[in-house]
């Protein structure tokens, strides 16, 4: 692993709520992570499979294998854990969120070739209120990752203009629901390794993958630990399930942030952004 972001980095994603890291993973480390995957999946069909650990392709048949996402495997998998509390990687953390430092979620994006689904226009913070907004994600191309396999598409600059709505008719639908003005927006493809370090602001989104090839994306989230959650129903003790101190000390005083912060009102505890983002897609016609 490199060891900790460039000022240039620190810069990037001070102004832009966002930066790229090349080769952040070896190749070794890479391919090792791929192996755990294909352990983690093996066997798993849309019939016969643990719905607590893996959310599976829709649109194929019982026996379709194809899995959508890995829930939080830096709780379940050893490997992928040992990754969330490296070193450089909380070094590097540090760097954009201060010395005291929590660990809240952790996912894997599968996008398999063909039919790997659309991720929709939508802010990571829209989901999970906190006091202030020192948030971010840690996205891990696994995968060589460009435009035709739904690598990862942000809008730069616009982190600290607040939460843009993602609500309709009084329910939270987990992607933007106001017009969004993507004539900014860019395309962030990289090899497998990259990391990029996404400010829980940042607009993002990916397309479907129409390749032959997979785009495995391994997500961590982290955020400051002055950033305390506000309540927000059940989803709220859902998301603070994971969450452990990394780096630091916990903080006994919740920060502040100037910017309000929408409460997202969830009509029940959603499988994941994917079912959100088909029961508005549904919903629109």
């Amino acid at each position: 692993m490199n060891q900790m972001l460039s000022q240039q980095m620190v810069n990037q994603f001070q102004h832009d709520g966002f930066c790229v890291c090349e080769s952040f993973l070896s190749r070794e480390e890479t391919a090792g992570f791929l192996d755990s995957i294909e352990r983690i999946c093996a066997g798993a069909t849309v019939e016969h499979h643990d719905a607590t650990r893996l959310e599976m392709e829709p649109r194929q048949g019982p026996e379709g294998n194809r899995v959508r996402r890995i829930y939080e495997p830096c709780t379940y998998y050893p490997g992928f854990r040992a990754l969330s509390d490296s070193q450089n990687l909380l070094n590097s953390l540090a760097q954009l969120l201060g010395e005291n430092v929590l660990f809240h979620y952790s996912k894997i994006n599968m996008k398999p070739p063909q039919i790997g689904s659309v991720v929709e226009w939508h802010q990571d913070l829209a989901y999970y209120p906190l006091t202030n907004t020192n948030s971010l994600a840690v996205l891990f191309y696994l995968d060589d990752a460009d435009r035709s396999n739904g690598c990862l598409q942000v809008i730069p600059g616009v982190h600290g203009n607040g939460i843009l709505n993602h609500s309709c008719d009084g329910f939270f639908r987990g992607q933007i629901t106001e017009p969004v003005n993507v004539s900014k927006a860019i395309a962030l493809e990289g090899a497998g390794g990259t990391a990029i370090f996404l400010h829980g602001m940042t607009p993002h989104a990916s397309a479907p993958n129409t390749s032959g090839h997979a785009r495995r994306t391994l997500i961590m989230g982290y955020r400051a630990a002055d950033a305390y959650p506000i309540f927000a129903g059940e989803t709220t003790l859902h998301a603070e399930r994971h969450v452990r101190l990394v780096r630091g000390e916990w903080c006994p005083l919740a920060r502040f942030g100037t910017q309000a912060m929408p409460i997202p009102r969830f009509q029940d505890v959603p499988k994941s952004l994917y079912e959100l983002q088909r029961r508005y897609r549904e919903k629109q016609g």
